[in-house]
């Protein structure tokens, strides 16, 4: 709820956008970066990226609260590759049991950069697209299955109140003296205990929420909807923007000449 409110009470311009939008959008700048492994096209699209933020409403400071996992895993991925990878050209580093040369940490750039630049549009979508207006979308114009699209809005709703729930169940814990102290044994135990009652708390609210969504009667054959999806000038923008980006990211590659097209 806290999440939908940010996003309603937003004046960020791609939060007007169109949800479909926004997908298609995104899934050209992936597409681009799916079919070669190179950092110069990487780099291009993460830069533009970047500068698409203000118009989602976000600070790097946000975007990394809400996309650090992501974050890392690129950076693990990164220099994962540079140790792995087959050497060519010169030794750079020499650490006995792997080496990093220079075709390795160009290899293991490209995937960092790469990683980066594919999770960074993922995080602007969801930062700035309020489930609702998601699943309007996805009913009206994709046509896709009731059942399917207000499943989807009940999970995304359920993130953010897990979110919330696991920091109760940890003070409730804490108040009662377990997992605030203890050998790391023991934390560990405090940790899986609250996991597994995070776990029996959303199994009992998706219960209840199938229930309810049932005897309402989601999920029929007709329906009328509160709020029409449409499209605007906007939505052009928004996937001409996405297209720029991409073809922007491919052009830089083929000139500079490393475009390594991945089949």
């Amino acid at each position: 709820m806290r999440q939908e409110l940010t996003i309603r009470g937003s004046h960020a311009l791609l939060t007007r956008s169109n949800p479909l939008a926004k997908f298609a959008a995104v899934i050209l700048i992936s597409m681009v970066l799916a079919l070669s492994v190179d950092w110069v096209s990487a780099s291009v699209a993460l830069v533009g990226e970047l500068a698409v933020l203000p118009l989602a409403g976000l600070t790097l400071g946000l975007l990394w609260r809400r996309g650090w996992p992501l974050i890392i895993a690129a950076v693990v991925g990164g220099w994962s590759t540079a140790i792995i990878a087959e050497d060519s050209g010169a030794v750079l580093v020499d650490a006995g049991i792997w080496t990093i040369s220079e075709g390795s940490l160009e290899l293991g750039l490209g995937f960092l950069l790469r990683g980066l630049a594919i999770a960074l549009p993922a995080v602007i979508l969801m930062s700035c697209t309020d489930p609702t207006d998601l699943a309007d979308a996805l009913a009206q114009k994709a046509r896709l299955p009731h059942r399917f699209v207000l499943g989807t809005l009940a999970a995304m709703r359920s993130v953010g109140l897990m979110a919330e729930e696991w920091q109760t169940i940890g003070m409730a814990r804490r108040a009662r003296g377990v997992g605030s102290h203890g050998s790391p044994w023991q934390r560990l135990r405090a940790t899986l205990g609250q996991s597994f009652g995070l776990l029996v708390q959303a199994l009992r609210r998706a219960t209840r929420l199938a229930v309810t969504m049932e005897a309402r009667g989601f999920g029929t054959s007709e329906r009328t909807w509160a709020r029409e999806s449409t499209y605007s000038r906007l939505d052009l923008w928004v996937v001409l923007g996405g297209l720029v980006i991409a073809a922007a990211a491919v052009s830089a590659a083929v000139v500079v000449g490393t475009w390594n097209f991945v089949w």
